[in-house]
């Protein structure tokens, strides 16, 4: 089995578009998640707010030809993907070479998209003024088939459309093809882009944040007894894994090392979390990177700010770890990326690996009394730490569990 590592990295979220402004976002504990008008378009949508990528120009970046059969989610992940590419310095004879694959994913295609093909159709009773171009937005694997076209990948590609696992799990399966070698290099990610289609499915279901609309800042509260609901944002991210030979062989920098990947399903119920499902996926995790509990030295966690998917994320982790390991939740930054939080919150396992940074649970007063008592962090931490997990859970019992290792030669 061959052994994979980061060599590049590109991400562009609601703290900033690349690793350094991520970083220094964690750092000086900014939040990324505002008031957003366009939803009062809406008069009975609850929540009011979200995170939104900033300072991006897809016009001067993606070339038309691509552009027209890109929403909003191939586009930010397209930019990702260019980003991290360039961060890796991959040719363009190994981009499209058989064993340069890709592996992306995101809730749905781009819901501004279909939300206007809907309208469209609905209000002239005809088909008669859309084309194909829709049909390209909106289909699930948009963003793997976008990126697909823009940077000439002739190897494996790999969509992942699991919701909230959807990037997480593509980098598994990226993972999984270069470990066995099936591909020397993997380029892995995901994207969801901003709108009220995707805040009013949570809203529906009762999910969505709306006490804090005032205070968008003060939204999302992970672990928090106040919390009152999940916040959506947008973000895309993308990283390239290669064979550790082939990066060595051509002088590539190295972010870290993948040393486990786990990936499950409840077989239960396809929205009330599933306490043992996490916990299986955490072990399975340990169990391919041959490691114990006490060996990692964070937790990246999924912690969304439900009230039952806090709950059980805590119970699952604590029956795993105990209560010592500092885990934390980045999703009171930034909201829930949905589709694209995997990968970002990855990159900041990475971070974690190459600045000795952990950053705190924003918002995180006091631990829920229904969840286990888990170490919170409700501070940025400065510790060397060698190997980290990231976790995420989506609708439907799906799990996953990422384990980064530092690089060590």
């Amino acid at each position: 089995m061959k052994r994979v590592v980061i060599t590049g990295i590109g991400l562009n979220s609601p703290l900033g578009n690349s690793y350094d402004e991520l970083y220094e976002s964690l750092k000086a504990e900014k939040c990324g998640i505002e008031y957003l008008p366009e939803f009062e378009e809406i008069p009975d949508l609850s929540t009011k707010i979200g995170g939104i990528v900033k300072n991006l120009d897809f016009k001067g970046e993606i070339p038309r030809k691509y552009r027209r059969s890109m929403g909003r989610v191939a586009q930010l992940n397209v930019i990702s993907t260019a980003d991290a590419i360039a961060d890796a310095k991959l040719s363009q004879e190994l981009l499209s070479s058989k064993k340069c694959g890709i592996s992306f994913g995101s809730t749905m295609g781009a819901d501004e998209e279909i939300f206007r093909w809907i309208s469209e159709v609905h209000e002239q009773k005809s088909y008669k003024a859309q084309n194909s171009m829709a049909f390209l937005k909106v289909m699930s694997h948009t963003v793997a088939a976008n990126i697909a076209q823009m940077f000439e990948i002739k190897g494996r590609n790999i969509p992942t459309c699991s919701a909230c696992t959807s990037s997480a799990q593509a980098i598994g399966v990226g993972y999984e093809s270069v470990k066995y070698g099936m591909s020397d290099i993997m380029i892995c990610g995901g994207a969801e882009g901003q709108h009220h289609l995707s805040a009013g499915i949570f809203d529906v279901l009762g999910a969505a944040s709306s006490n804090h609309n005032h205070e968008p800042h003060k939204a999302s509260r992970p672990f928090n007894h106040s919390r009152d609901g999940l916040v959506i944002s947008e973000g895309s991210g993308a990283i390239v894994l290669e064979e550790l030979e082939h990066a060595l062989a051509r002088g590539a920098k190295i972010y870290g090392e993948i040393i486990g990947y786990a990936t499950s399903c409840d077989g239960s119920h396809l929205t009330t979390p599933s306490k043992e499902g996490m916990q299986s996926v955490m072990e399975w995790s340990l169990e391919d990177a041959h490691l114990k509990p006490e060996q990692i030295d964070y937790i990246n966690a999924h912690a969304t700010a439900t009230e039952k998917g806090d709950i059980a994320e805590s119970h699952a982790t604590f029956s795993v770890f105990g209560g010592n390991t500092p885990i934390s939740s980045t999703k009171g930054h930034m909201g829930h990326l949905l589709g694209g939080c995997g990968v970002v919150e990855s990159v900041i396992c990475l971070l974690a690996l190459n600045k000795s940074f952990l950053p705190k649970t924003m918002n995180f007063e006091s631990l829920d009394p229904e969840c286990a008592e888990i170490n919170v962090l409700a501070k940025n931490e400065n510790k060397d730490c060698k190997i980290v997990m990231n976790n995420n859970f989506a609708f439907g019992g799906i799990n996953t569990s990422l384990i980064f290792q530092e690089y060590k030669g």
